[in-house]
Parts: structure tokens; C-alpha cells; sequence
């Protein structure tokens, strides 16, 4: 009966993710997060489902057991992974700290599915971020993470510090920043840039700039431009003449 009870409660929930997939915006998504051959994100699967439907399906399915997040977490369908993980979240922060501690390993043993940069984005620091800050979970995690094969996994060690830095503490965000600044993939110098702009945003500018100082100049340009982006006019064009001497 128990087995029968997990497979009705997925297969309603992909049937109501179904109700709201539209095949235009599914060939849409498909472009948009390059899931083309040779491309980051290469095979992955899109129902057309908008993200604020995702979370409405989500909410609606709150309370499913964890055995069943986690088959839903290995699905082949994108918004059927993002919906386990929003379902993730929401039972992480109602959660008992046994309970955290069950979301959090499910989390790090399921890096292979959480592949792809928005699905990153919307849960690293919620769930990884907010476990190492509490405590309950070692930071050498993320440094594990940072020096990893994988390009999502390099990725989630940078997010997941954004729970620090949104508390005003930036060390994390910068050590993690440290060892990817010279990384060789595009998706890692947005996020690294993104990261270190709101550590000048939320926690110092000084601390920002410090990075900058040091770093400026042989950071990647992508990464260089998202880490100054709130700057004025005249400190943007400083940083950007490092860069630039430093490429002559």
C-alpha cells in the first residue's frame, strides 16, 4: 500500500505540473539554459513550466515524504527536480534539526541533479548556506566543492555562501571567491562576480574592493564587470584599467 500511495502522490504532481507545461516555452527553455549538444546543460528535459507555477505546485505538495522528494529529485523533467527542491526548502526551514540534517545530505548527495545554474540559484543558500551557518554542517564542504570536477558544484559552493553574506558576514563569500577567481568557465565568473557585489552591497565595500585590489586585474572580465556593476562611473573605469593594463 505504502508503495502505491508514493507512486499516486508523484504521479499527481506531474500531472498538475503538466496542466500549466506550454511546449512554446519549453523549446524556449531549452534554448535559453543550452541544453543542446556540447552545451553545459546538454539533455536536459523542459515541461514549459514558469517558475511561480513551479512554486505553486510546490507549496501544494509540502508535506511529501522525503523518500518521495528524493525520487522526484532524479527526474529527467527540470521543473520536476525544481519543484523537489522548493519542497526541499520549505521542509527544511519548518524543519526539526534531524530533519535539516536528513534535507542537507539529501541535498550534497544529489549534486548530479541539481545541474543546472537557476536551480542552483533559488536553493544552494537556503539549504547548504543555512546548514553550514547554523552550524550543523562543516564549511570545508564548500571548499571540497569549490576545487570539484563539476562545474554545478563549483557553482553551489558559491551560492551557497550568499546566506552569509545576506547576514552581513563575508568571509565565507570571499575565500570561496578566492579559489575560483581564475576558474575557467563562464557560468562560475558570473557567479563569483555576482557574489562579491553583494558583499559590497550587504557587508563592506571596503572588503569588496580589497578582493578587487588584489584581484582585478587578472580576474576574468566577465567576472570583473557583474563584481562592479553598482560602482560609480569613475571607480568602475579604475578597476577596468587594471584589467586592462594587465591584458596589454
Amino acid at each position: 500500500m505504502r508503495e502505491s500511495s508514493n507512486m499516486n502522490g508523484l504521479l499527481s504532481l506531474h500531472k498538475e505540473l503538466t496542466q500549466y507545461a506550454s511546449p512554446a516555452k519549453a523549446a524556449l527553455l531549452a534554448r535559453f539554459f543550452k541544453t543542446g549538444k556540447g552545451e553545459y546543460a546538454e539533455g536536459d528535459a523542459f515541461l514549459g513550466v514558469v517558475v511561480p507555477d513551479v512554486r505553486r505546485i510546490a507549496k501544494h505538495y509540502r508535506d511529501l515524504p522525503l523518500q518521495e522528494v528524493s525520487q522526484l529529485l532524479n527526474s529527467g523533467w527540470h521543473e520536476e527536480r525544481m519543484t523537489a527542491l522548493f519542497i526541499l526548502i520549505d521542509q527544511y526551514q519548518r524543519g526539526s534539526v534531524k530533519k535539516q540534517n536528513a534535507i542537507y545530505s539529501l541535498y550534497i548527495k544529489n549534486t548530479e541533479y541539481i545541474n543546472n545554474w537557476d536551480l542552483i540559484d533559488l536553493t544552494a543558500g537556503h539549504i547548504v548556506g543555512a546548514h553550514i551557518a547554523n552550524g550543523h554542517a562543516k564549511e570545508a564542504t564548500l571548499f571540497k566543492f569549490a576545487q570539484s570536477k563539476s562545474l554545478w558544484e563549483r557553482r553551489i559552493a558559491m551560492l551557497a555562501t550568499f546566506y552569509c553574506t545576506k547576514n552581513g558576514d563575508a568571509r565565507l563569500a570571499l575565500a570561496i571567491a578566492e579559489l575560483l577567481v581564475h576558474d575557467t568557465h563562464d557560468l562560475i565568473h558570473k557567479a563569483v562576480g555576482w557574489m562579491l557585489r553583494e558583499v559590497g552591497k550587504r557587508c563592506s565595500l571596503k572588503e569588496e574592493e580589497g578582493f578587487l585590489d588584489k584581484y582585478a586585474a587578472t580576474m576574468p572580465r566577465t567576472m570583473l564587470r557583474y563584481a562592479i556593476e553598482r560602482f560609480e562611473p569613475k571607480k568602475r573605469e579604475y578597476y577596468m584599467r587594471m584589467k586592462t593594463k594587465q591584458t596589454i
